[in-house]
């Protein structure tokens, strides 16, 4: 992790910095976080991190550990099958809205995140492809002209971001993301909204079936009590 500086709203740097960690596979479910530890990590008082933990906590990203402590929980695939049947839906409906009121913008502004999206897989970084992931997302819900799409996802955006990780760590995973971006924008640019919604449904019900799959195989291979360890501490921040 990097040291992050001291400004306004650290515990939400606090926050998504964590998340961020455990979106990459670097702090894995069962791994024990500690509010000392990390507050050393990253070069800030306790009082942020306690706020980021409880919150997290709250999300259902972290639960208690036996004695001290908090550990990553894992996703659960009945979960994930829920949160992306409500964004299959939404998204959805915001593909279709963009094709049918904003075409034209969608084919100017469009074609630059494509290349933003393409590059962040080139560089192997997926904090980088999740952020460009939802630069592409929140583009098209901006485009549907409907101010309830984006606030909706937001709601979910932390378990969004452990789910993306998740697909994203898969072998040529982001590759194929950005070439069905690329299809689901030419529908949004043919105006073809039956099309476009279509194609982004089947884009998160897919997205979906790859971490459901992954998942399970995981807790088929893994004994049934999770691994309760503090490799926290034996981590120095990453540059």
């Amino acid at each position: 992790m990097k040291v992050i500086a001291t400004p306004p709203k650290l515990a939400a740097q606090v926050h998504e910095a964590l998340v961020s960690e455990i979106a990459q596979g670097r702090i894995k479910p069962g791994e024990r976080l500690i509010q000392e530890q990390i507050a050393q990590l990253l070069g800030v008082s306790r009082q942020p991190v306690q706020q980021a933990l409880m919150l997290l906590r709250n999300q259902g990203v972290l639960r208690d550990a036996p004695g001290r402590g908090l550990i990553v929980a894992p996703l659960d695939p009945a979960f994930v099958r829920n949160v992306y049947d409500v964004r299959a839906m939404l998204e959805g409906l915001a593909f279709r809205r963009a094709a049918e009121l904003n075409a034209e913008r969608a084919r100017r502004i469009g074609p630059a995140l494509l290349k933003d999206g393409r590059e962040a897989v080139a560089s192997g970084s997926v904090v980088a492809m999740i952020a460009a992931d939802m630069r592409f997302h929140q583009l098209i819900q901006q485009l549907s002209k409907n101010p309830l799409i984006a606030p909706t996802m937001e709601a979910q955006w932390t378990c969004t971001q452990r789910i993306m990780g998740e697909g994203l760590l898969r072998d040529g995973m982001g590759h194929d993301v950005w070439l069905q971006h690329a299809v689901m924008l030419d529908a949004v640019i043919a105006a073809d909204g039956d099309a476009a919604e279509t194609l982004a449904r089947d884009h998160i019900i897919q997205a979906a079936a790859i971490v459901i799959d992954t998942l399970q195989q995981r807790l088929q291979a893994q004994p049934a009590v999770l691994p309760d360890t503090a490799n926290l501490q034996a981590r120095s921040p990453s540059t």
